[in-house]
């Protein structure tokens, strides 16, 4: 069986990834836990990904967590969509405004 992500949203600014694996570990093997940081200064942006060993165990953290309480606030837990690929960005960023210099 392959394994299966979990999206986690809500989280409090304060939660480790250690204590969403030890609720997660509650309702199956737990792969991996990835809180979300912000690149620039490094705090937490209040959302992650869990990965479950299976869907089946991914299925039933899921309808079990879902409103759950943790550090204070009401978690959000879904299926992890799969991302899109970005397209392509265009050059430049200074704008094209013609006639300023």
């Amino acid at each position: 069986m392959s394994s299966a992500k979990l999206y986690v949203g809500n989280l409090s600014y304060d939660t480790s990834e250690a204590s969403v694996k030890a609720l997660f570990e509650q309702h199956g093997e737990v792969v991996s836990v990835n809180l979300i940081t912000d690149r620039d200064s490094g705090r937490p942006k209040g959302f992650g990904f869990i990965e479950m060993a299976d869907a089946d165990m991914a299925e039933a953290a899921k309808s079990a967590l879902d409103g759950t309480q943790l550090d204070g606030r009401a978690l959000k837990v879904d299926t992890a969509k799969e991302p899109q690929p970005r397209a392509p960005r265009s050059g430049g960023g200074y704008g094209g405004g013609g006639g300023r210099w």
